[in-house]
C-alpha cells in the first residue's frame, strides 16, 4: 500500500486539530489499520444525505434552544458551501478522516469555527450513518420506481402491438400450446409489477428516522426527533434507540427485492437469447443491443441480454454478503456494519443498468411473426384443443378424451402430418363420432382465440390486460 508519509500524522490533526478519538490514544493507527478502518472510498456517495441530515439536526437544536439561531444559520451556510465544494470536485478525501461524516464536519469547522463544533450535539455517528443510509436507500427506491415504470411501459407497448401475434408456448422448453407474444410479454409485466409493488412496500419500512438515537441509548438533550423526521420526509422516528442504530433489515429487504426482480429480468433475458438464436429465429435485435465476433463475421450476439442474465449473481451475492455481515451481531453498533453500504451501492448500480438495458431491448426487438406462427403449430400443439372439443361436443369424460387425443396424435405422427392435416377418416377409426367440425379448433389461430378464460391468451384478453395495465401505470 502506498501511503504518503504524513498520513499517520494527519490522524492527530483531525477536526479542529484534535484526534476524533480524543485524548485516550497516544498515537495514530498504523497504515494498515487506517486502510481497513476508512470508508470514505465508498461512503462519499452519502454526502448529500449527510448534509441534509445535518441541516435538519441543526434546525432542531436551535428550535429547542440547545444551540443559538446565529450558530444554526452559520451551520446551514457552511454546509451549503461544503456541498458546493464536493459537487465541484474540490474536496480532497483523506482516509485519515475515515468517512464522509468526519469530512463534512472537519471542513465545516474550518469554514465557520466553533459553531461547526456544536453541530454534533445530541447525535452520534451511529445514528447519523443510519439516517444517511436510509435517506440514500429511499432515494434509490424512488429512482428505480421510475425506471420500473419505463420498462413496464415498454412491455405494454409491445404487448399491444402483438396481442394477436401467435407463438408457441412452452413447458419443459417443449412446445405445449399456442399463445400470443403479447400474452407472453404481459406475463413479465405481471412479474415486474409485483417487484415494483415489493419495492414500494420496502420503502415504507425504510422511511423511519434513526436520527437522535445517538450512539445507542438516546440523549439527555431535549431534542425533538419528530421534528427532524418530518424535516427529512420520514414517516416517523424509530421507536427504539438500540434498534435505530443497529437495524439493517431495511437494506436486506431492499437487496431481497432487487434479487427477486433480477431473477425475473434474467428469465426474460434468457428468453431473448434463445429467441434471437438461429435455432429459434423468433426475433431480431438491432446493432444497438448486439455485438459481433472477432473471428466470425456473420455473428450477432445478444450480449446485453447475456450480461443481464449474469448480473443476478452479483445482485443476489450482495444480499448474501450483507446477510453474513449482520449474522450474529450483538446490539447495538459494531464496526462490521461499515460493510453494509458497498453491497447495496453495487447492487443498485448493477440493477439500474439491467433495467435500462432491458427497457432498451424490449423497445428495440422486432419479432419474426411468420417464424413464430410456424413454430406454434409444430409438435401437435393443438392436441389439448382436440381433447377439449371431444369433451365439449361429444361429452366424453376428459380422461377418456385425453386418451383418444393421444391415439390421434400417434396416428398423425405415423403419417408425418400435423393434426389439422390428418384426414377425418383416420380420426374416425379411433373415435367414430368425430365430425369435420373438429378442424375448426385445430389451427393455432383458433386455439389462441378460444382461450378466453380470465388470464388466458386470447387476443381480446391481452387487449383488455394492456388497457388495464396502462391505466394502472398512469
Amino acid at each position: 500500500m502506498d501511503h504518503k508519509s504524513d498520513k499517520n500524522d494527519a490522524v492527530e490533526q483531525q477536526a479542529g486539530g484534535q484526534s476524533m478519538w480524543g485524548g485516550r490514544f497516544a498515537s495514530g493507527p498504523s497504515a494498515i489499520m487506517q486502510e481497513i478502518n476508512a470508508s470514505i472510498g465508498f461512503d462519499k456517495r452519502l454526502y448529500r444525505e449527510d448534509i441534509a441530515g445535518s441541516k435538519a439536526h441543526a434546525s432542531m437544536l436551535a428550535s429547542v434552544g440547545v444551540i443559538s439561531q446565529p450558530d444554526c444559520d452559520a451551520i446551514h451556510k457552511g454546509l451549503d458551501q461544503v456541498a458546493a465544494e464536493i459537487e465541484a470536485g474540490k474536496m480532497v478525501f483523506d482516509p485519515a478522516l475515515e468517512d464522509i461524516h468526519m469530512h463534512v464536519e472537519a471542513r465545516l469547522r474550518e469554514l465557520i469555527g466553533d459553531a461547526g463544533a456544536r453541530l454534533h450535539t445530541g447525535r452520534s455517528r451511529n445514528d447519523q450513518v443510519a439516517t444517511d443510509f436510509r435517506l440514500w436507500t429511499r432515494g434509490a427506491i424512488d429512482a428505480l420506481d421510475a425506471q420500473f415504470a419505463g420498462l413496464l411501459g415498454a412491455l405494454i407497448d409491445q404487448a399491444e402491438k402483438h396481442a394477436g401475434t401467435v407463438m408457441p408456448g412452452f413447458t419443459h422448453l417443449q412446445t405445449a400450446q399456442p399463445v400470443t407474444l403479447g400474452h407472453h410479454l404481459m406475463a413479465y409485466h405481471e412479474m415486474l409489477s409485483r417487484d415494483r409493488a415489493r419495492l414500494s412496500d420496502c420503502r415504507a419500512r425504510v422511511n423511519e428516522s434513526p436520527l437522535g438515537a445517538a450512539a445507542l441509548a438516546g440523549t439527555s438533550f431535549p431534542i425533538d426527533r419528530h421534528m427532524t423526521a418530518e424535516a427529512l420526509g420520514f414517516d416517523r422516528p424509530m421507536a427504539n434507540s438500540l434498534d435505530a442504530v443497529s437495524a439493517r433489515d431495511f437494506a436486506l429487504e431492499f437487496l431481497s427485492v432487487l434479487s427477486i426482480s433480477a431473477v425475473h429480468l434474467s428469465r426474460l433475458a434468457d428468453e431473448i437469447v434463445l429467441w434471437a438464436s438461429a435455432a429459434f429465429r423468433f426475433l431480431t435485435l438491432s446493432d444497438a443491443y448486439s455485438t459481433g465476433s472477432s473471428i466470425m463475421p456473420q455473428k450477432r450476439n445478444p450480449d446485453a441480454a447475456e450480461l443481464i442474465r449474469a448480473k443476478v449473481g452479483r445482485i443476489s451475492g450482495s444480499m448474501n454478503g450483507l446477510m453474513m455481515v449482520m449474522k450474529g451481531l450483538p446490539l447495538a453498533y459494531s464496526k462490521d456494519m461499515q460493510e453494509d453500504k458497498e453491497p447495496v451501492f453495487q447492487a443498485v448500480d448493477d440493477f439500474e443498468l439491467c433495467l435500462a438495458a432491458m427497457t432498451g431491448m424490449i423497445e428495440d426487438l422486432k419479432p419474426n411473426a411468420d417464424v413464430m406462427a410456424e413454430a406454434a403449430g409444430q409438435s401437435f400443439s393443438t392436441a389439448t384443443d382436440l381433447a377439449d372439443w371431444l369433451v365439449r361436443v361429444l361429452n366424453l369424460p376428459f380422461r377418456d378424451a385425453h386418451h383418444v387425443t393421444g391415439s390421434v396424435v400417434k396416428a398423425a405422427e405415423q403419417l408425418g402430418v400435423d393434426l389439422k392435416d390428418l384426414p377425418l377418416e383416420a380420426m374416425q377409426t379411433i373415435e367414430p363420432r368425430i365430425t369435420s367440425d373438429v378442424f375448426d379448433v385445430l389451427s393455432v389461430e383458433a386455439s389462441v382465440s378460444s382461450r378466453t378464460s380470465f388470464g388466458g391468451t386470447a387476443p381480446e384478453n391481452v387487449k383488455k390486460a394492456v388497457t388495464a395495465a396502462r391505466k394502472a401505470l398512469k
